[in-house]
């Protein structure tokens, strides 16, 4: 375990954008071979609007890891956070470590982001996709991605993690992200099975469906065990499932800049969401 924690101590930026390369590669290809809808849209125009939010959020990912770099010394010499006060086991504290992470920065953010409404107004670009795949994952409003990122350093903090924990966590959340958004055919069976422990693919296509109540089911990223303790897991029928947001214009989903300005309209807000 020692090799392995030293490897991600000293993980590069390089080699975590190779990662981000090779999941959504790989993903690419199988939502090619196996689709789960088979859409007739321009793959490349779609790719293009997430893409350039990819490229923002990445660079918000610089400043809070400045910021991430600072609060790591800080808990190194403080001895903060839950792990620091036990001795358990590597492997044991970085499973505890990943199920803290994902608890925090990506269900708990993700429920709220649903709840609150000036928060769902940023959130609506991520749910404006009308073609679900693999790049889906990385559509993010630059201020969603502040609101998760936010998260994700309280996470951090609760936990007390060394940064290889935390490197490890973003490793596995970047595979998740990818794997629950590609447009991939899973035997169901399999599928299902998947999704007793973890967040499948036909599982997270439910939570982009375009009406409630699916919408607002299925916000875990990496574990599904938090939507069924929490009572917002659902396992249907995904030819039901239609794409998109609807208070947005879905002929404008791949229109960036309609989407960086969507959530600064006035009176934007659904039945279920009132301002």
């Amino acid at each position: 375990m020692d090799s392995i924690v030293t490897f991600f101590e000293n993980l590069t930026s390089l080699q975590k954008f190779i990662w981000i390369v090779a999941c959504l590669s790989v993903f690419w290809i199988l939502e090619g071979v196996y689709p789960l809808k088979k859409h007739q849209y321009n793959k490349w125009k779609h790719a293009k609007t997430n893409f350039v939010l990819l490229f923002s959020t990445m660079i918000i990912n610089v400043v809070f890891g400045l910021i991430t770099v600072g609060v790591f010394l800080w808990i190194e010499t403080s001895n903060f956070g839950l792990l620091n006060m036990v001795d358990w086991p590597v492997w044991v504290e970085i499973i505890l470590a990943i199920m803290i992470l994902d608890f925090t920065s990506q269900y708990l953010v993700h429920f709220l982001l649903h709840k609150i409404p000036f928060m769902w107004r940023f959130h609506t670009v991520h749910h404006s996709d009308t073609h679900v795949d693999v790049t889906s994952g990385t559509r993010h409003h630059p201020i969603d991605f502040i609101f998760r990122e936010t998260f994700a350093l309280i996470g951090v903090l609760i936990a007390g993690l060394p940064v290889s924990y935390y490197l490890m966590y973003r490793i596995l959340t970047v595979l998740f992200t990818y794997f629950s958004h590609a447009d991939i055919s899973l035997p169901t069976k399999l599928d299902k099975a998947i999704s007793y422990v973890f967040i499948s693919p036909n599982t997270h296509k439910f939570h982009h469906h375009h009406v409630m109540p699916w919408t607002d089911t299925n916000f875990g990223n990496i574990f599904s065990f938090w939507d069924r303790i929490f009572g917002t897991f659902i396992y249907k029928d995904t030819k039901d499932i239609v794409y998109g947001v609807d208070i947005l214009d879905a002929e404008k989903a791949d229109d960036i800049l309609y989407q960086l300005k969507a959530p600064f309209k006035k009176g934007l807000k659904s039945a279920t969401y009132k301002a």
